[in-house]
């Protein structure tokens, strides 16, 4: 199984690449954000171990002009066992695993991949929050360690001009999260930290 790509026919430029490291446990993610034909993408690898054993998980997220989740695809290698998915979402936000209905997605906006913060942009970039305001979302939920789905019920409340708390589970668990101008985040408490960024256009890498 090849790793997921976007078509190469679709894609306009790489603005930014960077890379987080696991402050929690051994891992580490370098990732890229895309500017497509009429949207967005978001495509990374995350090497971790997950309750002991090896993990790749390689993935790319596409979302419209509005941010809105449009497919996610995850290729996941752990122990050396492969297993991948496909989600879709069409117009009227029914989600899709191949050609069967995931009923308990419908009307969620966004896929939220547990194994990496990137996607936590999408509804950052999508709701497009004042500072102080708070929006409930409830996301379409890929777990680890063995791709499961479940709907999740999550709270974005702007704090600052790039940071953000985010709640799930009724607010059972809690994060403050640091963002760059892009909506990418920096510093996810107690798992992720980004450590190096760079900016295709230049080729300079900066924090």
């Amino acid at each position: 199984m090849h790793p997921p790509r976007f078509d190469s026919s679709r894609t306009r430029r790489c603005l930014r690449a960077w890379q987080w490291t696991r402050q929690d446990v051994a891992g580490s993610e370098y990732c890229e954000l895309w500017e497509l034909d009429e949207g967005w993408g978001l495509t990374g690898s995350v090497v971790l171990a997950e309750e002991g054993v090896p993990c790749l998980a390689e993935y790319a997220v596409e979302a419209d002009a509005r941010w809105l989740t449009r497919e996610a695809r995850i290729l996941l290698r752990r122990g050396g066992a492969s297993q991948s998915l496909v989600l879709r979402a069409d117009a009227q936000r029914r989600w899709w695993r191949g050609d069967e209905e995931v009923p308990q997605f419908r009307g969620c906006t966004d896929v939220d991949l547990a194994f990496t913060p990137s996607t936590n942009t999408l509804p950052i970039r999508r709701l497009g929050l004042e500072v102080g305001q708070a929006q409930e979302v409830t996301a379409a939920w890929v777990r680890m360690p063995d791709l499961s789905l479940a709907p999740l019920p999550q709270r974005y409340t702007r704090l600052a001009s790039t940071r953000y708390r985010y709640e799930s589970g009724g607010g059972g668990f809690v994060a403050d999260v640091e963002t760059d101008e892009l909506g990418l985040v920096t510093r996810y408490p107690p798992a992720w930290e980004r450590v190096a960024t760079a900016d295709p256009d230049t080729g300079r890498g900066f924090r």
